[in-house]
């Protein structure tokens, strides 16, 4: 292959490599940039819902699980800041190593054509240029010594070519690398003003503890209390699921054993209808609208640990969203109102049957649907109950298939 294209070939090949590194560079960095600004705007989400005014208010349990959500938001938020600042570090090394590399590369084309200047300033002249056609032994001979000195001409062109294209690259290369290394002072800094706001989020946080400490007792109280009330409204939930399959089985005229009409394995006998509900509330598994139009998952699904001793567990059987004061809770997908939940002290909830999935919706102030109501995604359901004492306005959702619970992290998009 003739010297000049295999160059133009290497020049080529490295281009796109050059680039494909480049792009895969830039695609982890808009990866890492967008779980730091969700994971900001989350922290921002905390103290703005959690820790509804200037003075933090509500019981010491309440500061507590606040505190310890967005101690936990925070430390990831600096772990992905570390990401990207290493990121950073690996690009800023790469654009050093390229931009030596470039340094050389330009040194060389500057030297290989003041070369070729030179020779050419020696040869420059049409009587030596005619000369050394004339002196060819052939016409072919004179042919070819034609067609070298145009390949000549050509190649010099391209070569002063690059050296102008080698130039801007090793200009853009060093500008690209001042703004990195501006990034990069940025993200030191953000994470030296993180750090700084989570010890004094742990500080706060042992305070709170040898507040706790000293009326352990009163802890426990709370804790108790918040445990039964919580067990109270899950079997309510959950016996009036069960009462509504016994009823709709009933009612179609199909029956099912004893066994699986009275246990928590009884199970909707579903219409034609109902099946294709069923189906398409399935196939939108992890695409699930939220419960409410804005919030933050406050409580997730599941066992979890207690904020003061880690040794005592608890379990959630559905998940608590946080929202602002007087916003609705909506329909995550549509269906039928399966059941008007109503607690002594004013709370409420709402059931909808999806085919034979049922979602719940706690915790209602006032409730704008009845039984039997056909509802779409969206619809509202009811205003949300804000606490008078700690003006935390919490959402408890729950899922279930007949009578078996499911994770709403798992069916909720981005929960």
């Amino acid at each position: 292959m003739h010297p000049l294209r295999t160059y133009r070939l290497l020049l080529s090949l490295s281009f796109i490599l050059c680039f494909a590194f480049g792009y895969t560079q830039t695609s982890e960095q808009k990866n890492l940039e967008a779980k730091r600004e969700k994971l900001q705007n989350e922290i921002q989400q905390i103290n703005k819902l959690l820790f509804a005014e200037k003075k933090e208010r509500g019981n010491v349990l309440d500061q507590m699980n606040a505190l310890d959500k967005k101690i936990s938001v925070r430390e990831q938020l600096i772990r992905v800041t570390n990401e990207q600042s290493n990121l950073l570090n690996r690009q800023l090394n790469a654009n050093i190593r390229n931009i030596a590399k470039l340094r050389n590369e330009l040194e060389t084309l500057k030297e290989d054509y003041a070369l070729m200047i030179q020779k050419s300033y020696q040869n420059k002249s049409q009587q030596s240029r005619l000369m050394f056609l004339l002196s060819s032994e052939s016409f072919f001979q004179g042919f070819k010594r034609l067609q070298y000195m145009k390949q000549y001409t050509q190649f010099r062109k391209e070569q002063g070519e690059q050296i102008v294209t080698k130039a801007e690259q090793l200009k853009n290369l060093n500008l690209e690398l001042t703004e990195q290394r501006k990034e990069k002072d940025k993200l030191i800094a953000e994470n030296t003003s993180a750090k700084k706001e989570l010890q004094k989020e742990k500080n706060s946080q042992n305070v709170l503890l040898a507040t706790i400490k000293r009326n352990e007792s009163k802890y426990a109280s709370s804790i108790k209390k918040k445990e039964q009330e919580a067990r109270k409204i899950d079997q309510q939930i959950e016996n009036l699921i069960k009462n509504a399959i016994v009823s709709a089985n009933k009612k179609s005229g199909k029956t099912t054993s004893t066994k699986n009409s009275s246990t928590s394995n009884a199970k909707f006998i579903l219409t034609p209808e109902a099946k294709v509900l069923a189906g398409k509330f399935s196939a939108n598994k992890g695409r699930l609208i939220w419960p409410v139009e804005k919030g933050i998952k406050s409580i997730g699904f599941g066992v979890y640990r207690d904020p003061v001793y880690p040794g005592i567990k608890h379990q959630n059987n559905g998940v608590i969203i946080a929202t602002e004061k007087g916003v609705n809770a909506r329909a995550i997908f549509e269906g039928e109102i399966l059941a008007v939940i109503s607690v002594p002290g004013g709370k409420k909830g709402v059931q909808i049957k999806h085919g034979n999935y049922i979602s719940t919706y706690y915790n209602l102030t006032s409730v704008t649907v009845k039984k039997g109501d056909k509802v779409k995604a969206k619809e509202t359901l009811g205003e949300v109950y804000t606490n008078g004492s700690n003006k935390q306005t919490l959402l408890k959702f729950y899922l279930y298939q007949d009578t078996s619970r499911l994770n709403p992290e798992e069916w909720i998009y981005q929960l």
